[in-house]
């Protein structure tokens, strides 16, 4: 699961449940092919290691999370999540895992370019999120994938 405050919060944008708006009134900063192309980007900058293993995963770019994914998480805005996992982590499948579906990451475009001021933390949001939600894909729990979202930060900007 990807949840994360803005930097910037729009005021009251999370003081009562909201709706999606429609697609008219929320413009994405970009096209979804070039939006798509971010987040390939993203997988294909991944460590070999860890790409080498990412087999039987799809990954979908969706504007938002679905009525019953907030519902379930138990959200209170559709801007509140960037991306999700659903599957069995590789750590947790035993001998019996085999002819199933492929596991899913979901990105979720809107509220990423919503929570970003510039194209620039767009991409680097986005790369942030597929770290995450890959890393959940291997098993990695909350704590141990803020600590490498930390380390990915401190090597992007060094200062």
């Amino acid at each position: 699961m990807r949840t994360r405050t803005p930097r910037k919060r729009p005021s009251g944008l999370w003081d009562s449940p909201v709706e999606p708006p429609d697609a008219d009134s929320a413009q994405p900063r970009f096209e979804r092919t070039a939006f798509q192309q971010l987040v390939e980007e993203s997988i294909d900058s991944l460590p070999l290691k860890f790409r080498k293993l990412l087999e039987n995963v799809a990954v979908l770019v969706e504007d938002f999370p679905s009525p019953e994914t907030m519902r379930d998480m138990n959200l209170r805005s559709p801007y509140q999540l960037f991306g999700l996992y659903h599957g069995i982590p590789l750590d947790k499948r035993g001998s019996y895992y085999g002819n199933v579906p492929p596991d899913v990451v979901v990105i979720y475009q809107k509220p990423i370019e919503r929570a970003c001021a510039t194209e620039e933390e767009i991409r680097e949001q986005v790369s942030d999120t597929v770290i995450h939600e890959v890393g959940h894909f291997f098993g990695f729990g909350e704590a141990e994938l803020r600590a490498v979202e930390r380390e990915v930060r401190r090597k992007r900007n060094p200062s």
